[in-house]
């Protein structure tokens, strides 16, 4: 297993992406070629465009969570009963959609994704060691045609029959790992619409990654796209699959959602982290409550994983819209102004630091900033957490101090489960304090909650800290 690897962003254009991709647009799929490119072919029968998939192929499938996946040519793969695949993608579907069925009829060998979702046959195949399973976070190349390349990050030693990272270098007193470029024999994406000529292109926040159809999808005529809107022109296409019907979930409803007393005490106060004009990334969990909670008086540009800058408040009811969705898979709102484009740049945004400022969860973080947010089974895979942690100016965690009966430490001398990342962490906040880590010296605790003594937060925190001699406190 490798800590870091490629993003597995589908379709990954150009380059060694695979031998051909199969993508399923709302009406069509398609198959983007490597190879020597013929006219695209128009397909009815989901069944006849993937028939020539062989036993063992490596397939890269589109879709983040529930939305975007191509489900008639997944219906296609379970009706030829093809076996002993890899597949490569951001999410293992759940139990009884997307993914999740091939795994069921136990066509899939090996995963290899980000985060697993709520796949309760996946953990159970992956932890009976039915499945090979590869967890990789989000991680982009910035030569697509390269077969490995360089990415910030430490090398994890999972377990102990995992294999560390090969090959480390240090650049400018960073270290970063070589990893091997992701390919595939065949790729399923699922895209909005086509043209006769084959030119597709997508919707909303999933660009390139996660195209999601709409309920009146439609092959139009040659020409009916303006040429700048193409976001995937017909050289790299092979095959439309025009399907019959079409099925748009919703993995994570959410319309005006609020957290409970304890999730809203820890993001009222993160909130005041954000400043006027700044762009911020926020991770699953508690930081996606934040949209709600921003002072009106400052603009702040949040930025999600799967493709969208401008994220607004949770939804009304007529507001819900299954194809624009947050990293949490919760229905989201956008604000004027905002944006979407492909799963690569929004990573490219965060390597390259135009992110102010990351906000995520956590199960553990040390004294000195390391950070743990994710174990199998209980938090399934690291997602995009790597290129946040690494290449933002400030990352604050979000998280609850003492979970349950308050008989588990989460702020430690040293983390127990597997490492994220390094020192990366700046501010902690949860709901009985607000501590800054400095990367030699440790934890200091500069806010308590109302009513709370520093003794209170000694009891509830699995490591030393130095109290700041202007500690306040906040409500």
């Amino acid at each position: 297993m490798r800590s870091f690897k490629a993003e597995f962003e589908t379709p990954r254009l150009p380059g060694k992406l695979g031998e051909r991709l199969l993508c399923g647009m709302g009406i069509c799929g398609c198959y983007f070629s490597t190879s020597c490119h013929r006219n695209t072919k128009f397909y009815t029968d989901p069944v006849e465009a993937v028939k020539d998939i062989p036993n063992g192929a490596t397939i890269l499938v589109g879709g983040f969570g529930l939305c975007g996946i191509p489900e008639n040519l997944i219906g296609g793969l379970l009706k030829t009963g093809v076996k002993g695949i890899t597949a490569v993608s951001n999410n293992a579907g759940v139990d009884n959609f997307g993914l999740g069925l091939l795994l069921q009829t136990k066509q899939i060998k090996r995963m290899v994704s980000s985060y697993v979702g709520e796949n309760a046959e996946f953990e159970r195949q992956y932890l009976s060691g039915e499945l090979e399973v590869e967890l990789t976070p989000q991680v982009r190349t910035e030569e697509q045609e390269s077969p490995a390349f360089y990415t910030r990050g430490e090398p994890i030693k999972l377990q102990a029959q995992m294999a560390t990272i090969a090959l480390v270098r240090e650049f400018d007193g960073r270290h970063f790992i070589l990893e091997k470029s992701i390919t595939g024999d065949f790729a399923l994406v699922k895209a909005w619409k086509a043209d006769r000529a084959g030119n597709i292109i997508f919707r909303c926040g999933l660009r390139k990654k996660t195209p999601t159809c709409l309920q009146r999808n439609e092959i139009v005529d040659i020409g009916a796209f303006a040429p700048e809107d193409i976001h995937v022109p017909k050289i790299y296409v092979d095959r439309l699959l025009q399907g019959e019907k079409f099925e748009k979930r919703i993995e994570v409803s959410t319309k005006e959602k609020k957290g409970d007393n304890v999730r809203e005490r820890i993001i009222k106060r993160a909130a005041l982290e954000f400043e006027d004009g700044m762009y911020a990334n926020l991770g699953i969990g508690i930081p996606l409550l934040a949209s709600n909670f921003i002072s009106p008086d400052i603009t702040v540009h949040l930025q999600s994983e799967n493709g969208v800058l401008g994220l607004g408040p949770y939804p009304l009811e007529s507001e819900v819209d299954p194809d624009l969705i947050n990293a949490g898979k919760e229905t989201v709102t956008v604000l004027p102004g905002s944006s979407y484009f492909s799963s690569d740049e929004s990573f490219a945004m965060i390597r390259g630091g135009h992110v102010d400022l990351t906000m995520l969860g956590a199960m553990q973080v040390s004294k000195f900033g390391d950070l743990a947010n994710w174990m199998i089974p209980m938090v399934k895979g690291m997602g995009g957490a790597g290129p946040g942690i690494q290449c933002t100016d400030k990352v604050v965690v979000t998280m609850e101090h003492q979970p349950g009966k308050g008989n588990v430490h989460k702020i430690l001398e040293k983390c127990s489960l597997p490492l994220t990342g390094k020192q990366c962490v700046d501010r902690i906040i949860t709901e009985k304090a607000v501590f800054d880590v400095d990367k030699k010296k440790g934890l200091t605790l500069i806010e308590i909650w109302e009513g709370l003594t520093v003794d209170d937060i000694k009891k509830s925190t699995g490591c030393d800290f130095a109290v700041s001699n202007f500690t306040k406190q906040y409500s």
